[in-house]
């Protein structure tokens, strides 16, 4: 099969980041290495893991509609995450360990912050989640078939994007400590729905990206561990997509 990527793969996802499989000596002969496969089982795991807590905080919710009821879970699934996405990211050979529970507490945040939008619009969470896996099976089609190529310039491209929304994210979270709004991009008027649409594109491109690393990476013979690794990398880019899609539901539903 002809190579639909660069030697040396980019990512704007920091958990597959260039040098992300770049983890010293190769295994030893006979000893077992990534797959494309095993990453795809462990990422079913993972999923597994978020329906899990997803369905515990959406019910505490749903029993009482009360959104103070499931803040707590909110707040500790939030600050947890990124502990364990942090922890995970720089000590890789913890993957197996650190990615579930990664995962677990992603879906505390994902359950809460879906029930709470589905009190509002009742059928959004179904949406986002079908728009969520649909954009997934779509992507890694469009990957497969070689019908998005992982070149340089988009590598590039899908960075740079990404890169720029991360800063206007954190320029409108430093604003909003001096009560300042930035204009519009969060709104549902027609600039916040284009935005949302971008960030939403941008996102999907980016599991192109993820697909290229873990590809290189089963290709590269990288330690069985690194399927974990790879399955988390997924996570936070398909965690991220669906938040957006959940958003971008969320601002249309407010035009109505």
């Amino acid at each position: 099969m002809p190579e639909r990527y660069p030697s040396s793969v980019r990512t704007s996802n920091p958990a597959l980041s260039g040098n992300a499989f770049n983890v010293g000596l190769m295994p030893a002969y006979g000893s077992q290495s990534m797959t494309v496969n095993g990453t795809i089982n462990k990422t079913l795991i993972l999923l597994v893991c978020v329906l899990a807590t997803a369905a515990w905080t959406w019910t505490q919710f749903f029993s009482t509609r009360d959104a103070s009821v499931v803040m707590p879970y909110l707040v500790v699934g939030a600050i947890g995450g990124l502990i364990m996405a942090l922890v995970t990211t720089f000590k890789k050979e913890w993957a197996p360990m650190t990615a579930p529970l990664y995962a677990l507490l992603e879906g505390l945040v994902l359950g809460g912050f879906s029930a709470i939008l589905e009190l509002r619009y009742p059928g959004i969470a179904m949406e986002a989640v079908a728009l969520t896996f649909g954009t997934c099976v779509c992507m890694l089609v469009a990957y497969r078939t070689g019908l998005i190529k992982v070149s340089q310039k988009f590598m590039m491209g899908v960075v740079a994007a990404t890169g720029g929304i991360f800063v206007v994210y954190m320029v409108s979270m430093v604003l909003g400590f001096f009560h300042i709004q930035v204009p519009g991009i969060y709104g549902s008027g027609p600039i916040g729905i284009l935005f949302g649409l971008a960030v939403v594109v941008i996102a999907a491109l980016n599991l192109v990206l993820d697909f290229a690393m873990i590809d290189q990476g089963a290709r590269n013979g990288a330690p069985k561990y690194m399927e974990w690794y790879g399955a988390f990398g997924l996570m936070v880019t398909l965690v991220w997509l669906y938040i957006e899609i959940l958003n971008l539901l969320n601002r249309l539903r407010d035009r109505r």
